[in-house]
């Protein structure tokens, strides 16, 4: 036994060691400056900065540096634009099918050495696929765009807010209820709903966790009872998912309160009366005995409590006259909430702050996929003939009655499913993989149900397939006015006739946003409370094979969990929600690589590259000037000086700009065009100091760098430090052991 026991800790120990070595390989990897060495010419590529990310093209600059065998080092900067794909499980993106637009030596008037430079880049990284860091990428963009601009237009008017102290679950139902038979059952059931209400000889009957409600009334006075229709829980046996209970609600003795609602709404605990704490460096406090993020601003004596990203403020919790907030008129105070802090995590919905910036840039990031035209398939189901509605100030018309969206335009028949576009010349099909976006899809509002399709992408396509990818918007989630928030606020009419087509929702379910899981619910109570197999999860929540949260729906609840040592154990819930929440992923046919295909990653020039054994403290400006960043944080030139003998070369001309010719020239031209415009580096040499020899390029700094010049650098600097923080962070992450949702009432962060 003695010996089982040691062999088991053995290997253990291997395999740990095995993870711990793979895992810093794949840092390794992705860790910059890279070095590439060629015929004794070493190369050294310093981490891209980024401006301008459109469609799946991104285009950026990174600073260079090309050491010849016996040569002193010469600085430069190349300007590139490449097709991106995502992988949002592990967290990194592939620059594919790079082009390099330019390539500019500062100062360096070496005609015929900048030639062969030029092609020693072009042949060295235009052949291989780059694999980057979606996080170091993420902060890049800062850079690239006004992420304050990225907003849309939405609904934020108040849903019901009710305030409860004992253990309380809030019962939504779509609507004034909509009763159907059970086929084979004595009894009936709520069809627009996800909680398990039937009715029976004029009882309505509700099952919850471990407890059954009675009342006379569908939507008012139910009260616990030991007495039910042995045909009602047989069937709550079969149909009711088997789902533990978290600890909290299990040990609960006395049934919870139920409210049920027929409109938006949602419901804010506390266990007992609130209990007030101060939040660090702030005249804030914030209630403790919650999960449910509740600040209160000491000088006005207003609650402000945060839903679905958005917050709301009244003068009372318990009948408060609750108003929205908008993003820029939050009190200074709460861009000042201490990150590590227990209500930290708050800070993603106050704008300007770091982490309310990733959140940004996050919606910034498709997930993408190929997918093969023959073997993609899709099927609409259609209650009673084919009805349509024109949306409003709009060429489009939607579908009423079917449990796909589909689109009427221009007398085509388009169909959005599992974020891949459809199209047929009949509503009835057949349907065939579109090439084509339609434009008209941009004008859709956020009042139609159909709005999260125009989110939907197709970039470019092959006879064989289609590349296409989705942003956050078709799931539901947007930016708005400096922070992140779900839902569009608007109540969308959902379809009944024989069939119910739930529409998404943005009240009801407490949705909150966190940087480790994207969105998650919290109910008031378990997981255990909701979902049964006669209800159709699809609309409620967006598209098929999305729920905000784990997968299957309510695996967590709150975030925080009040439970010692939840961050940690917390940590990776990211990579499982990305995963289980890549529609790509779960869809069962026409997928070819969802992510970043393997044969491409085959191609990476990380394999090519090896690390350099330099800090990564170098950069370009937009005008190709190289800098260097000093430990004490200053800026120094970094200036190439070489005798005059031509002009540098940059990439023949096409006729238009920035355009690649189709067959690259046998050699090089002595002199090249410039394909950026007129703002881009200057090509006139530089007279050559009178004390540097005439053979030997020079590298002493100017001490002269701009304000405008050291602010850009500054900005890049940033990035670039927020990056590797967050990239660091996420590579440290370990899978959760245990998934923790919202306890009953409420529970003590303490």
């Amino acid at each position: 036994m003695r010996k089982i026991l040691l062999a088991a800790i053995v290997l253990l120990s291997s395999l740990q060691i095995a993870t711990s070595q793979k895992k810093e390989n794949e840092t390794t990897k992705l860790q910059w400056p890279k070095e590439i060495e060629k015929n004794g010419t070493v190369v050294v590529l310093y981490q891209p900065q980024l401006e301008s990310f459109k469609g799946n093209i991104l285009k950026g600059r990174m600073a260079l540096s090309v050491t010849p065998k016996g040569e002193d080092i010469i600085f430069g900067a190349l300007w590139f634009k490449a097709r991106l794909a995502t992988d949002l499980d592990k967290r990194t993106a592939l620059l594919e099918k790079i082009d390099i637009t330019k390539i500019h030596f500062p100062n360096f008037t070496d005609t015929a050495r900048i030639v062969r430079f030029t092609g020693l880049l072009e042949k060295e990284i235009e052949s291989w696929n780059l694999l980057m860091s979606l996080d170091r990428i993420l902060a890049g963009l800062k850079e690239a765009e006004d992420i304050k601009k990225i907003s849309v237009t939405l609904n934020n008017k108040p849903p019901d807010i009710y305030f409860r102290t004992e253990p309380s679950v809030l019962i939504t139902i779509d609507g004034d209820p909509i009763i159907d038979e059970v086929k084979g059952e004595k009894f009936e059931y709520v069809v627009n709903t996800p909680f398990f209400i039937v009715k029976k000889k004029k009882k309505y009957f509700i099952k919850g966790g471990k407890f059954w409600y009675i009342s006379d009334n569908v939507t008012q006075g139910y009260e616990h009872t030991a007495k039910v229709p042995n045909d009602i829980k047989e069937f709550a046996q079969k149909n009711l998912p088997e789902n533990k209970l978290d600890s909290a609600s299990a040990k609960l003795d006395k049934a919870p309160e139920l409210i049920v609602v027929t409109k938006p709404s949602e419901l804010v605990a506390t266990d007992g009366k609130p209990e007030y704490a101060p939040i660090e460096g702030t005249k804030l406090l914030y209630v403790t005995n919650t999960s449910d993020d509740i600040v209160m601003e000491i000088g006005g004596q207003y609650n402000y409590v945060l839903l679905a990203g958005r917050w709301f403020r009244s003068k009372s919790l318990e009948d408060g006259d609750w108003k929205f907030v908008e993003p820029e008129e939050l009190p200074e105070d709460f861009a000042k909430i201490p990150a590590d802090s227990d209500m930290g995590e708050v800070r993603v919905s106050v704008p300007g702050t770091p982490e309310a910036e990733d959140a940004l840039l996050e919606q910034t990031i498709p997930q993408t996929a190929t997918v093969d035209r023959k073997t993609a398939k899709v099927e609409v189901k259609w209650d009673g003939k084919p009805e349509f509605e024109k949306i409003k100030n709009t060429d489009v018309q939607v579908a009423k009655n079917s449990d796909k969206t589909v689109l009427l335009i221009k007398n085509k028949y388009y169909c959005v499913d599992d974020a891949i576009w459809f199209v047929a010349d009949s509503p009835n099909g057949p349907w065939i993989v579109s090439d084509v976006r339609p434009e008209e899809v941009n004008d859709i509002p956020p009042e139609s149900e159909a709005y999260n399709v125009k989110y939907v992408y197709i970039y470019d396509s092959t006879p064989d397939v289609v590349y296409v990818g989705y942003l956050p918007g078709y799931t539901w989630s947007f930016a708005y006015h400096g922070c992140v928030v779900y839902g569009t606020g608007y109540w969308y009419h959902p379809w009944y006739r024989h069939y119910y087509y739930p529409r998404p929702v943005t009240w009801g379910f407490g949705v909150h946003w966190n940087p480790y899981t994207g969105w998650g619910f919290s109910f008031g109570l378990s997981y255990g409370w909701i979902g049964w197999r006669f209800h159709p999860y699809r609309g409620w929540w967006g598209p098929r094979g999305f729920y905000p949260g784990y997968r299957h729906g309510f695996y967590h609840g709150y975030r925080r969990g009040y439970y010692h040592g939840y961050r940690r154990g917390m940590a990776n819930a990211r990579y499982r929600q990305a995963r289980y929440n890549n529609l790509y992923r779960q869809r069962k046919n026409g997928i070819r690589y969802a992510g970043i295909p393997a044969n491409m990653r085959e191609r990476d020039l990380n394999r090519k590259a090896r690390p350099a054994a330099r800090p990564n403290n170098v950069y370009t400006d937009r005008n190709g000037n190289i800098y260097r960043r000093d430990k004490s944080g200053k800026w120094q030139p970094i200036r190439n000086t070489r005798p005059s003998t031509g002009q540098p070369s940059t990439r023949p001309s096409t006729g238009k700009p920035g355009q690649k010719p189709s067959t690259r020239p046998t050699t090089k031209p002595t002199t090249r065009p410039a394909t950026r415009p007129s703002t881009g580096p200057s090509t006139q040499p530089v007279k050559k100091p009178a004390t540097r020899p005439a053979t030997r390029p020079a590298t002493k700094p100017s001490t002269t760098v701009s304000p405008k010049t050291r602010q850009q650098l500054n900005r890049s600097y940033q990035s670039r430090s927020r990056g590797n923080y967050n990239y660091n962070r996420s590579r440290s992450y370990s899978r959760p052991t245990r998934s923790y949702s919202r306890p009953a009432g409420g529970m003590r962060r303490r």
